[in-house]
């Protein structure tokens, strides 16, 4: 009996259902041909597939990932933080940073460890509902030491920064935003910006759509990209102008109220490209000359073009603290001191807290010092506000025997059992407990008498 051949793409159907019955259903296995894993989620499969997801080191380490996205340390950029990832404790960082379209984020990091170890940077979309997670839109190769993303909306981003599970050391870590697009008018800037987006025009009929650059009349204006001149004619309102299609990004560059066109339709330029002279043509005549700016996006409309030639001239904060003290706990020396959610006296408020509390150092950015509170929260502090623990606050004698705990609680595990008639060293004092010294240099929690 003659059969038919089996075309090809009746065999790659039976493969797929093959595939899919012989998974008995798994929705996993599929994923894992179909969907391309970002590293940090490759490391989570890994985890899971050596069960480590089901051990407590493990179940720490995707709860430091998660705790990073849902509360995020929000900064202000340019960031520059330093700190350190220990070995036998996970920890992520997750920071919250607000971007406008056009923008681009750039975060390099700088490890220094013993061993090489791999370390995920994960970039997120803000997601509105709690409900749902975070898009993640950018990652790093674990290779790397710097994510850049090439911002599409105004909106906050999450940025996450975690190690591999066992693995510590000491990072560095800088945020920063730069242009997309070069200046339009080559040796200014956006101080020269006289007119920005938004600003009425015709007695508020209609509003500004892209800034104006002021400079004298025959200025070079530049190609602040690559890309083709699509048009080059002139208009009632915007007189010669030129537009230049920038099809990487999906939008047109407009340039108006030129003295010059030096540029024909059809051209192919780069960037730094002179396509024409700053004048003052079109409804522009009887204003200084200057170049009217703008970005169009395909099928979008007019957009903001500030964010795209911005350059910020804010320097990157140096660490100006003791990064020694990182990893090393400090108390509180002042009466009172507010503990802030970023490091800037204008943040919010995190919380108050009262001389002698006990503060561990995970960090330092600036003048101020990262902490971890007694809360496990982690939150800034000034860095004059606390002094190391050297130096007791009290010695106390013990009236009977009292467990030494590994933390200030009640039911925390118990390190040693001291003596009725000890006389400890305290160092610093959260609520009930006392943080003390030992002879052999350990600290320990004490619960103080009723």
């Amino acid at each position: 009996m003659n059969r038919k051949p089996i075309s090809y793409s009746s065999l790659l159907y039976f493969l797929f259902v093959t595939l899919f019955l012989s998974s008995c259903g798994s929705r996993e296995t599929l994923r894992g041909v179909f969907k391309k894993e970002t590293p940090y989620e490759a490391y989570v499969s890994s985890l899971k597939s050596a069960k480590l997801d089901q051990t407590a080191v493990g179940k720490d380490w995707l709860e430091a990932g998660q705790t990073a996205l849902q509360t995020p340390t929000p900064v202000t950029l340019p960031f520059k933080e330093t700190g350190y990832f220990p070995a036998d404790k996970p920890r992520a960082l997750g920071y919250r940073v607000e971007a406008k379209r056009g923008e681009k984020l750039v975060v390099s990091l700088e490890m220094k460890a013993r061993e090489t170890m791999q370390v995920f940077m994960d970039l997120f979309e803000d997601s509105t509902d709690p409900a749902k997670a975070p898009k993640q839109l950018a990652h790093a190769d674990t290779t790397a030491t710097t994510l850049t993303y090439v911002v599409d909306e105004d909106m906050a981003h999450l940025l996450r920064v975690q190690p591999e599970l066992l693995r510590g050391g000491t990072y560095t870590i800088t945020i920063q935003v730069q242009p997309t697009l070069a200046f339009p008018i080559p040796g200014k800037s956006s101080r020269h910006i006289a007119s920005i987006w938004g600003d009425p025009r015709d007695a508020g009929a209609r509003s500004h759509e892209g800034i104006d650059i002021f400079a004298p009349r025959g200025t070079p204006v530049i190609a602040s990209v690559d890309g083709v001149v699509s048009r080059v004619n002139e208009t009632p309102r915007g007189g010669k102008v030129i537009w230049l299609s920038d099809m990487n990004r999906g939008q047109n560059l407009y340039y108006a109220h030129l003295d010059q066109q030096l540029v024909t339709a059809g051209q192919r330029v780069s960037v730094g490209d002179t396509l024409g002279l700053v004048g003052n043509t079109g409804n522009a005549r009887g204003t200084g000359p200057h170049l009217h700016f703008g970005i169009y996006r395909y099928g979008r409309g007019a957009t903001n073009p500030y964010p795209y030639v911005h350059q910020s001239a804010a320097p990157i904060p140096t660490v100006k603290v003791d990064a020694t003290q990182i990893g090393n706990w400090v108390r509180v020396s002042s009466k009172m001191a507010n503990v802030r959610t970023e490091p800037s006296a204008k943040a919010t408020l995190h919380t108050s807290l009262s001389k002698h509390t006990p503060l561990q150092v995970v960090g330092a950015a600036n003048n101020w010092y990262r902490v971890r509170l007694p809360d496990q929260s982690e939150a800034y502090i000034i860095s004059s506000l606390v002094e190391g623990i050297a130096k007791p606050i009290a010695v106390k004698k013990l009236n009977q025997e009292r467990p030494l705990l590994d933390d200030a609680h009640p039911e925390a595990g118990q390190m040693d059992s001291l003596p009725a008639g000890a006389a400890i060293p305290v160092v610093a004092v959260n609520g009930q407990f006392d943080l003390v010294r030992q002879p052999d240099g350990r600290l320990g929690w004490v619960q103080s008498a009723e």
